[in-house]
């Protein structure tokens, strides 16, 4: 897809690429990755420089852009080197600038210009990943207060957030009532003390992973964790719908990291393909070398046109529910295989940790997993692609 940048985004693009020289170095990013520690400089300087508030309301204190935009940045943000899953957290605070009460809007934001995240959203369980119906979690009132129970995993960053937007079904209503499946609730749970320390409650257990090292993920159990009624988010059994009110625009935003993720280590494997001397020639000259380049190149483009093409959509006001999944399936895979392509065309080199091939090879992985399956992406495109034809 051929794009056409207006001087605005020109200039925004330019700036990143300014301050990512700066702030955003792989040098840099790798002993973040080796030591587990969140790019907190980089992200400062973002948020300073007004990149993590683009697509924010005004009102917020955020600068309001298109969807194109933001794709825009996100793919710049990973084509430069950062870590995938950095920017773009923002798209998340919908749910809050959509649905929350002015209290929990002003303690949300608080926390987003102090440089950390809003909040965590917990609505992933040990019992329901893909089939949210079967999320477990329950509040229920009792003397005046409201009292969570339950268990959430995979939360990305619940070891630093202040703040945990929780889904939740009413104890009262019978799971296995058809018209209850979906029937949750959204609560506004302060996790952590002003100290640091975790509220009556909860625990917290960060989990191991393969990549995404610089970011903790994890699970917490919620045992009689009070609450008072000013704590519901939104409309009391609407929490599902309210969740999913940005999840379109999230799965494009991944996979627009996934491009600029892409492109970065096409970049470092072709220019490693020029340079790498063997039998007297560089690499790049044989032809089965050629062969990885020229379809890494060809992925890049056919994601880059699912991205913008989305986008654009969006940004007209169409429905993107079937281009979405299908480019969220298309995107995480094509990442991955250039991501292992670029690796084998670097060689033993690009299996160290002294090439950034291996950290973001490990990283994308999780984008077939992560903001919703290959299965369930297939299963979402798969049913309404075929509905039209059943009449």
């Amino acid at each position: 897809m051929d794009m056409i940048l207006t001087d605005e985004q020109e200039l925004l693009l330019e700036s990143l690429d300014e301050l990512m020289e700066r702030y955003g170095t792989e040098e840099y990013f790798k002993e973040c990755d080796e030591k587990h520690e969140w790019p907190q400089e980089f992200t400062d300087a973002l948020l300073e420089n007004g990149f993590q508030m683009l697509g924010v309301d005004e009102r917020f204190g955020g600068t309001p852009v298109d969807v194109t935009t933001l794709m825009l940045v996100a793919e710049r943000v990973c084509k430069n080197g950062a870590p995938i899953y950095v920017y773009g957290n923002l798209c998340s605070l919908k749910d809050m600038t959509e649905f929350g009460s002015p209290e929990q809007q002003e303690q949300c934001f608080a926390e987003v210009m102090a440089g950390r995240p809003g909040f965590v959203l917990g609505f992933t369980e040990p019992g329901a990943g893909s089939d949210s119906s079967s999320l477990a979690t329950t509040f229920k009132r009792r003397d005046g207060k409201v009292y969570l129970n339950g268990s959430k995993s995979f939360m990305t960053n619940a070891c630093n957030s202040k703040y945990m937007l929780c889904v939740a079904r009413d104890a009262d209503d019978d799971p296995n009532d058809k018209a209850n499946r979906s029937k949750f609730s959204m609560w506004w749970v302060q996790l952590h003390d002003d100290e640091g320390n975790l509220m009556p409650g909860i625990t917290i257990d960060p989990l191991e992973k393969i990549g995404w090292n610089m970011g903790n993920t994890c699970e917490m159990s919620l045992n009689e964790v009070e609450l008072e009624e000013k704590d519901l988010v939104g409309v009391e059994g609407q929490g599902f719908i309210q969740a999913m009110v940005n999840f379109e625009v999230e799965r494009v935003l991944a996979c627009a990291q996934s491009l600029g993720a892409a492109e970065c280590v096409y970049e470092d494997a072709v220019r490693y393909a020029t340079q790498r001397i063997q039998f007297g020639k560089p690499i790049g000259n044989n032809q089965l070398i050629q062969e990885h380049i020229t379809e890494m190149y060809i992925m890049i483009e056919n994601m880059r046109s699912w991205v913008y093409g989305c986008a654009a959509k969006i940004d007209r006001g169409e429905s993107v529910m079937v281009d979405s999944a299908c480019a969220k399936l298309y995107c995480g895979r094509s990442a991955f295989e250039v991501c292992d392509k670029a690796l084998q065309i670097m060689g033993g080199i690009g299996y160290t940790k002294d090439s950034r091939v291996s950290r973001i090879w490990r990283d994308q992985r999780v984008y077939r997993i992560g903001a919703g399956t290959d299965e369930i992406m297939i299963h979402i495109a798969g049913r309404a692609l075929q509905k039209p034809f059943k009449n």
